[in-house]
């Protein structure tokens, strides 16, 4: 920000760390959605352009150590990436983050004049476009940085076309990216980089930080984001407040599809999952993660049956590898509720009428 400061609090010791322990060339930073990673590779590339007093991109790399320092936020080259207007800056996201995080490429037509639906890959000639840009000169005299978020949107193509421009970049270009596991990379890819582990934030700077973002009683909506707190703002912003998720354990055993009035499919289908684990940790003798205990324990007046949570699991599994299906959705939410409710119930008050429903949307 304009005064230096951060845009995530928890950032702060791996960017110090970063800054004076990265030696090469392309970074990979992984961590899960939610922990703040584009957040992350943003502010460490500002501060490798940044001329505030710190040291460039090229500039570090041709003195052989990365002496940058945090970006100070005022210079023109931290205003140019604040505004996403730095010539040396080059962010490749898929169409749909770069609508939401308003960082378009210059090719993209206005949102209102491109009727094809945004796509959720960076594709081969976004790739190829950065590797031409890579090799021309500096506009600013500081080096430059890609950055690709997150890198698991690119196929298999378009990773392979990156791998010569990883291994062996231009003088003064680094490349940031990021994944959510390594595994969901090609291993050429992940043996070029350097990689670095975003971990979740401490519960104490996660709570506090919600909490200034206005979320009240955030650590409901933490838990039901594994700990993410970027995850749990966004929960918060749709308005899914602490009370409302509270109450879902109830009302889905009690079959009330309404409960997901308004309510995407796939984050519905979420936290159906989550509902269910809960469940099923609970049936075998654990504790769950994603919900209160008196909320859920509050969900069935008996032990619900393993077999039932198992098959419920299992479809749920099912509907979400196809959640971007053009689903009838009041259908198939009044379906997935009515086995929940289903599963939820002890054996002897179990109805296999939602079964049935669920099969008939299988097919």
């Amino acid at each position: 920000g304009p005064g230096g400061e951060l845009p995530l609090p928890w950032l702060a010791q791996p960017l110090a760390d970063m800054l004076t322990s990265q030696r090469g060339h392309a970074l990979l930073v992984h961590g899960a959605a939610g922990v703040g990673a584009l957040a992350f590779v943003l502010t460490l590339a500002q501060a490798w352009l940044c001329e505030g007093g710190s040291v460039g991109a090229g500039e570090a790399e041709a003195a052989g150590s990365a002496r940058a320092t945090r970006p100070c936020g005022r210079c023109a080259s931290c205003r140019l990436v604040q505004n996403h207007l730095h010539p040396d800056l080059r962010v490749l996201l898929p169409e749909t983050l770069r609508r939401a995080h308003r960082w378009p490429l210059a090719e993209d037509k206005p949102e209102g004049e491109d009727k094809r639906k945004p796509s959720r890959q960076i594709r081969i000639d976004e790739v190829r476009s950065l590797i031409d840009w890579s090799t021309r000169t500096s506009a600013r005299g500081r080096g430059k940085v890609g950055v690709m978020h997150p890198a698991e949107a690119m196929n298999a193509t378009a990773a392979s076309a990156l791998l010569k421009t990883l291994e062996e970049p231009p003088a003064g270009t680094r490349l940031l990216l990021t994944c959510a596991d390594p595994a969901l990379l090609l291993p050429t890819v992940v043996s070029r980089c350097q990689r670095l582990r975003l971990s979740e934030p401490a519960d104490a700077a996660a709570l506090a930080w919600l909490l200034q973002q206005g979320v009240d009683r955030p650590q409901v909506l933490l838990a039901a984001c594994s700990g993410r707190p970027l995850d749990a703002l966004e929960l918060s912003g749709s308005g899914v407040d602490a009370d409302a998720w509270s109450a879902l354990p109830v009302a889905v055993a009690q079959g009330r599809v309404g409960v997901f009035s308004g309510w995407p499919v796939p984050r519905a289908i979420d936290a159906l999952q989550k509902l269910c684990h809960d469940a099923l940790a609970r049936a075998v003798g654990g504790q769950g993660r994603f919900f209160g205990v008196r909320a859920a324990a509050s969900a069935s007046v008996g032990q619900p049956s393993i077999d039932a949570l198992l098959q419920w699991q299992r479809a749920l599994q099912h509907v979400a590898r196809h959640a971007e299906h053009p689903w009838n959705e009041p259908l198939l939410l009044d379906a997935l509720v009515q086995e929940a409710a289903t599963a939820l119930s002890p054996p002897a008050t179990s109805d296999v009428g939602s079964t049935d429903r669920m099969a008939t949307l299988r097919r």
